[in-house]
């Protein structure tokens, strides 16, 4: 705000990383003696916060599977969000039909270092439900299912471990060991008492900046990334919060495939729910394109770079 007050939409969200913390101590306290209902009081936790927090259009569901048309069906998921497309009379039926499904996400009380990997090839299953599109750089860097992780806390509590740290450094080992193409990366990683991390891709950057890296000659190259948006930023101690984070990274990212979601998502974007964050690059050829798209990339025939451009042309995707 022009006054340097906090918006209030980061304090409810500051509210919203208490009440999940102190979820978080009950769900430890009996988890000992009864797994199984600890963890479905996570999974409910986070259903409860989508549901709240998402349009009322979208339904947030909890335990089921994915089958595509094909009839593949995805390991159990532990929440889904539905688009507004999606039949009544499916509902309560534990195989949802991929076309209706908007995300999914697996949850998990406290995140340990195998999650993270299995959460990327899990990914990958994800989103080879949902056959490839192509025709543009957004349709082909992207799958229409946003998949994610969403956890409580860590279990990186010693004394000097960085955790946030390490949390990027297997997911960026993860990300290189089981992801083939852009459009299979986990989408999001969210530790509500720590950060959140998101896929962002760029379509095209002048090929002076690729000169010096050997197999991207003379054209441009498409680049996904991890931001690490965590508290280690100086400029947001204060007042970041990752469930904020969440919820503005994934209004947008549904905004791309659902229109109507625009106006909220810019929304979060002015009043910088987001928060800052440190972006890990990956790099690839032309070559993941389409011959189409990848010969209108290479010749440069793309809209100006900018964030609150929504355009399947544009060189960046968030």
């Amino acid at each position: 705000m022009t006054d340097g007050t906090p918006h209030d939409l980061l304090e409810w969200m500051r509210q919203l990383q208490v009440d999940m913390a102190l979820h978080y101590k009950q769900i430890r306290k009996r988890s000992r003696e009864d797994p199984g209902t600890a963890g479905d009081q996570g999974e409910s936790d986070w259903a409860t916060l989508l549901s709240e927090w998402l349009p009322p259009t979208l339904q947030v569901v909890t335990k089921g599977r994915i089958i595509g048309p094909d009839n593949t069906v995805s390991p159990q998921v532990d929440v889904l969000v539905l688009k507004d497309i999606y039949p009544t009379g499916m509902l309560n039926r534990k195989l949802y039909l991929s076309s209706g499904v908007a995300a999914a996400f697996e949850c998990k009380t406290t995140l340990r270092s195998p999650h993270i990997a299995e959460a990327v090839k899990t990914a990958g299953k994800i989103k080879q439900l949902s056959q490839r599109r192509d025709g543009s750089p957004y349709s082909e860097l992207h799958a229409p299912i946003i998949y994610g992780l969403l956890t409580h806390s860590h279990s990186w509590v010693r004394d000097k471990s960085q955790p946030e740290q390490a949390v990027t450094n297997k997911l960026l080992e993860a990300d290189r060991q089981f992801v083939t193409h852009p459009r299979e990366c986990l989408d999001l990683l969210c530790v509500a008492d720590l950060g959140m991390w998101a896929s962002w891709k760029s379509t095209f950057y002048p090929p002076s900046q690729f000169a010096s890296l050997a197999g991207y000659g003379e054209h441009g190259a498409a680049v996904s990334k991890y931001v690490a948006f965590t508290g280690l930023e100086n400029s947001q101690r204060v007042h970041f919060t990752p469930i904020g984070s969440l919820l503005a990274y994934l209004s947008r990212r549904l905004a791309w495939e659902i229109p109507s979601l625009r106006q909220i998502a810019d929304y979060y974007y002015k009043v910088s729910l987001t928060g800052g964050g440190t972006i890990h690059k990956r790099t690839w050829t032309s070559s993941i394109y389409s011959d189409p798209v990848r010969h209108r990339v290479e010749r440069d025939q793309m809209t100006p770079a900018g964030l609150g451009v929504w355009d399947e042309w544009s060189n960046h995707f968030f």
